[in-house]
């Protein structure tokens, strides 16, 4: 019996991991302090929406990076203050580098004056992004 408790442990502990992992993909977490870099439309490709710019930043072999191209390309056309940037990672390393994405796909909200406020890693929801669009002033 005591062969398996290691077994058992590192089980649950792959659970645990794993329900904490699902549940925090596409989830918005705001910045505590916007004191970050600006970015402008030189960097991004695209001028800043008059609420909320959405960077996303994703690679070339990442299909949740195309599922949630999709989504934000199609909420966007909906909402006349919001625009919606698309990044390829491995072609701007530095860029990655300098605002600290970690995975792909990883969206930055942007508010009107190019600074980040929030981030979502991973595949968001609809409602998701709505919540994190709608939190921003």
């Amino acid at each position: 019996m005591k062969s398996l408790t290691p077994l058992v442990v590192v089980l649950a502990l792959a659970i645990a991991f794993g329900v904490w992992y699902t549940r925090s993909r596409g989830e918005f977490r705001r910045k505590k302090t916007v004191n970050g870099p600006k970015l402008d439309a030189s960097v991004i490709g695209v001028e800043l929406g008059s609420r909320v710019t959405m960077v996303q930043f994703s690679s070339a072999f990442c299909s949740p990076c195309r599922a949630t191209k999709a989504l934000l390309e199609d909420m966007v056309k909906t909402m006349p203050d919001v625009r919606y940037a698309h990044i390829d990672a491995e072609s701007h390393l530095e860029l990655v580098r300098q605002l600290d994405i970690r995975s792909t796909p990883t969206t930055l909200f942007l508010n009107a004056a190019g600074v980040e406020v929030g981030r979502a890693m991973g595949t968001p929801k609809r409602s998701q992004v709505l919540a994190a669009v709608n939190a921003i002033h």
